[in-house]
């Protein structure tokens, strides 16, 4: 399974502008520049789009587990929030929150779960950062 998108910049770094289109068109000549990075300007950015793929893929990872561990959550809502060090030039952290509503699920094996989730979700293993999990089961 092969998935793509495509980027196109114009312009110097911080007056110039480009444009993100992915393989599905969910993301169809969408707005990003230094200012939507580095500030408060329109558009997208690549840490935000890094977020919302580690969110959704610790997610369906932890989903999954779930599933095979013989659980169906009601609810799964994980917000990630990517911490770039712009004086490094790198991606420090990426750092989950998870709320979980899973009926007759014990606290330990929710632990076990995300913890496998943490790890093993195909974003985490990409990332060459720290990455933390807050995770309560409601």
């Amino acid at each position: 399974m092969k998935r793509n998108a495509t980027a196109v910049w114009q312009g110097s770094i911080k007056e110039g502008s480009g444009h993100l289109t992915t393989q599905s068109t969910t993301l169809s000549n969408t707005q990003y520049s230094f200012n939507s990075r580095f500030a408060e300007g329109v558009g997208t950015n690549p840490e935000e789009l890094i977020a919302a793929a580690h969110a959704g893929c610790f997610t369906m990872k932890l989903s999954a587990n779930l599933a095979e561990a013989g659980f169906t959550a009601t609810k799964l809502e994980t917000k990630c929030e990517i911490n770039l060090d712009p004086s490094k030039g790198e991606i420090v952290e990426s750092h989950l929150t998870l709320t979980a509503e899973v009926p007759d699920l014990s606290q330990e094996k929710f632990d076990e779960l995300v913890a496998d989730a943490e790890k093993n979700c195909p974003i985490s293993k990409l990332l060459n950062t720290s990455i933390t999990v807050d995770a309560t089961l409601a």
